[in-house]
């Protein structure tokens, strides 16, 4: 069973490490921003629900997704690459290949840090665009926010500068937004606290301009 939201919701499949979230941050903020809703693995505290059960379970409930291969260094201790994005890639696009008629709808933004590169460890995409983002988050931002307008066909979504413009004010405000929330910075690392807060800010911020 899907989502009441199905339309407005975006699947985020990228790396949760340290190193990559100003660009997750930066993508959830743009997603919101847009007028739709972040979803990812994150979202989900269920220890007795199997976690590829979880994603599949998302994955079903979200007409959007958003999928950065970029990460295919080696792990420091394995010395393995991480396969995780490539696989929600594929089952994104299962989905959309084999689902019923709703799930046929499904539309996915592929992102990588450098042109072309991809062709080199998933040269099966190869015939799709994919975006480069170069590390950068206004570039995320701004590739974010035209896929989601020419996606979704939806003429209200501002401007890539404009949400680059927001999410810099979101940032300078966001000391006093964890207070505001009752919530501590540290705390703003759990997916669900910052999407909170994104949508309060979003909320508050929309209230003054009007």
């Amino acid at each position: 069973m899907k989502s009441t939201d199905y339309n407005d919701n975006v699947f985020i499949n990228c790396p949760f490490d340290s190193a990559y979230k100003p660009l997750f941050d930066a993508i959830v903020f743009a997603v919101h921003d847009c007028g739709f809703v972040a979803r990812c693995a994150l979202e989900e505290g269920d220890a007795s629900q199997v976690r590829i059960d979880k994603i599949y379970n998302i994955i079903e409930d979200c007409r959007y997704g958003i999928h950065d291969i970029s990460r295919t260094e080696l792990d420091e201790v394995s010395r393995l690459p991480r396969f995780n994005m490539p696989l929600e890639l594929g089952i994104f696009l299962g989905a959309k290949r084999f689902g019923v008629e709703d799930q046929k709808r499904k539309k996915c933004l592929v992102m990588d840090k450098e042109q072309y590169r991809y062709q080199k460890f998933i040269s099966d995409i190869a015939g799709q665009d994919i975006f480069v983002h170069n590390n950068n988050p206004e570039e995320i931002i701004r590739t974010v926010r035209d896929w989601l307008g020419t996606a979704s066909g939806r003429r209200t979504i501002p401007g890539g500068g404009i949400i680059w413009g927001h999410y810099q004010d979101f940032l300078n405000d966001l000391p006093q937004l964890a207070q505001r929330f009752q919530l501590e910075l540290a705390d703003l690392e759990d997916f669900n606290n910052y999407i909170f807060v994104v949508a309060g800010w979003l909320s508050l911020y929309s209230i003054s301009e009007s």
